[in-house]
């Protein structure tokens, strides 16, 4: 662990990521975070949305792998339906 800091949690809920810690690792105001928390651990991961390479690489998978289970464009289209719950 590169750098440790102590912070405090204010009464709203809110915890301040220590100024360098930020800029090592290139926080900027309205970065995500995907929050875990077990036991006394809260460990705070840096979410961000794919570049169109990874999202168009992350298509054809999900697609290769459709095929390979043998379903057809209709039978994901049912599939999506029934998860949205119109049907």
């Amino acid at each position: 662990m590169k750098d440790v800091s102590t912070t405090k949690l204010s009464s709203r809920g809110q915890v301040v990521i220590p100024e360098e810690i930020r800029r090592r690792m290139r926080l900027e105001p309205g970065t995500q975070f995907v929050v875990v928390g077990e036991g006394d651990v809260v460990i705070l991961k840096a979410i961000q949305a794919p570049s169109m390479d990874q999202f168009d690489a992350l298509v054809e998978r999900a697609r290769a792998t459709a095929r390979e289970s043998g379903m057809s464009p209709r039978d994901v289209e049912e599939a999506i339906e029934k998860v949205r719950g119109s049907r």
